[in-house]
């Protein structure tokens, strides 16, 4: 694998490519079978003569006491039965969308469908019940329009970015979804560079940000990067570097506000003891972890540890106010990067002091 490298998030060149363009392959009217509508619905068929005048003058229903309506197998009108063979339909017009290609994705390759009904249902489990995420500040994420989210990067591998993309998902009351900027590693593993389209990710660079805060989306970036992501366990909570503020800019010149997110639990994960950097020159990554558990115990070491989680999102800072000019002012661009981080670092070392233990 060639070296990665990291493409800096103020960095205003244009990606080298792109997701699969917006489309909608097929149509869910020609491609349907006999019987079923666009929508993958059955239709009633068409009922002529004495059928349908039986039809149009049904019997009178039975009013006695615990009188109930029934299916035709037998069972309670909306019981278990019922509720399974919808499940069953619409899972099976799920696989038709999905084998007929008629679903939609955006310009960065971000399949809603896909996230909504497979991918926030596989990651949703590791979610509540291994991890067991509090969230808390949800509501200061805005209900509509743009809005740049600033986290704290951790934990040997980036599951925070997935986390705190489900937090979102599972608790925001407008039912939002963050879209998240990620290092050009991301694009260039098998599978996981799917996986991460699919999820709605893009590359971190300014151009993308701008072109999905423009059209209202959520944007979460995390400005430590590789840094903060791949330090040492005994610099845990310790906020890194937040890069030359880029992200500060982007926000100035859409007019956003930025929402400060905390998140304590990440960095117990894989207790990072050690760096091998021979191996990662090797293998082209920006670090190769050695923790307690990993390589020594082989894939078993992947196991991240079960720690209990907390994601605090906190007060938003408007960037509207400024005007047009101040995104290029480096004095403002610094005291606000620096506001954003103390305010993430606060409130990580007042979550610690709450915190009762690492694992519960």
């Amino acid at each position: 694998m060639a070296d990665a490298k990291v493409i800096p998030f103020d960095d205003d060149r244009s990606r080298a490519s792109r997701g699969a363009g917006s489309r909608r392959r097929g149509s869910a009217a020609e491609s349907a079978p006999v019987g079923e509508g666009p929508g993958g619905e059955v239709q009633p068929l068409p009922v002529r003569g004495a059928a349908a005048q039986d039809l149009a003058e049904p019997e009178e229903p039975d009013e006695s006491p615990g009188a109930r309506p029934t299916t035709e197998g037998g069972g309670e009108e909306g019981g278990e039965d019922g509720g399974l063979e919808r499940r069953v339909a619409a899972g099976l017009s799920f696989l038709r969308r999905r084998l007929t290609g008629d679903y939609e994705v955006d310009d960065f390759g971000y399949d809603a469908e896909l996230t909504d009904q497979v991918l926030m249902s596989l990651l949703r489990p590791m979610y509540e019940k291994y991890f067991r995420v509090e969230v808390k500040g949800v509501e200061n994420i805005p209900a509509q329009g743009g809005a740049l989210i600033v986290a704290n990067h951790s934990g040997t591998l980036p599951l925070d970015g997935l986390m705190m993309q489900v937090a979102v998902h599972d608790h925001h009351p407008a039912d939002r979804h963050l879209r998240l900027l990620a290092a050009d590693l991301v694009f260039v593993l098998p599978v996981v560079n799917e996986l991460a389209r699919k999820l709605g990710h893009t590359l971190a660079c300014a151009e993308d940000a701008e072109r999905l805060l423009a059209q209202g989306e959520l944007v979460g970036v995390m400005p430590e990067g590789f840094k903060g992501i791949g330090k040492p366990f005994g610099e845990r909570y310790k906020l890194q570097r937040f890069g030359r503020g880029g992200f500060v800019s982007t926000a100035l010149r859409q007019g956003v506000p930025i929402v400060p997110c905390s998140i304590v639990g990440a960095e117990e994960i894989y207790p990072m003891i050690g760096n091998s950097k021979t191996l990662a020159r090797l293998l082209g990554f920006p670090y190769f972890p050695l923790t307690p558990t990993f390589p020594w115990l082989g894939p078993l070491g992947a196991v991240p540890l079960p720690t209990k989680w907390t994601i605090q999102f906190g007060e938003p800072i408007p960037t509207d106010g400024y005007v047009p000019e101040a995104a290029e002012d480096p004095v403002l661009m610094f005291n606000l990067t620096d506001q954003v981080r103390e305010q993430i670092q606060h409130t990580l070392y007042k979550l610690l002091v709450q915190r009762r233990s690492v694992f519960f």
